[in-house]
């Protein structure tokens, strides 16, 4: 028990509210130690702490997912597939990061005043992948090829 630490010492370690603390133990996320009605947590609760707090900061992941991944494989759901679908994600935006990296740096070698309005290979570049343009929750991708 030498080990715990105070909610108020955690909520200030890991940037949260104490409001955020206290409704992920509401949803069973975490576990609190609790001395004279007041909360604690071990190390296991800090590197669950830590764990929800990196998967919530990404936006990937919704706090039911990180519950299926933290209670691992039950009779409801497998972790494995969220996970999976989750790098599936992670690997389409990045996709979608290197195309508009390509394009910027194409802006920022481009001669023209306004490459953005004025560049006729980007110009050329957009139009002859009109049909690669991807529609996602995010906006719209364009692939370079």
């Amino acid at each position: 028990m030498n080990d715990l630490i105070g909610i108020r010492d955690i909520a200030d370690q890991y940037g949260l509210a104490l409001s955020t603390l206290h409704y992920w133990e509401r949803r069973g996320l975490i576990t609190a130690h609790r001395r004279s009605g007041q909360r604690y947590y071990d190390a296991d609760q800090r590197y669950r702490i830590a764990l929800i707090r990196l998967w919530q900061s990404t936006g990937l992941m919704s706090l039911d997912e990180i519950d299926s991944v933290l209670r691992g494989r039950t009779s409801t759901s497998d972790w494995r597939e969220i996970v999976t679908d989750r790098i599936t994600a992670i690997d389409n935006q990045l996709e979608q990061l290197r195309t508009a990296r390509g394009y910027l740096n194409h802006l920022l070698s481009c001669p023209r005043d306004n490459p953005a309005a004025e560049c006729p290979e980007l110009r050329r570049e957009i139009a002859g992948n009109g049909s690669s343009v991807s529609h996602t929750a995010h906006g719209v991708a364009l692939n370079l090829g």
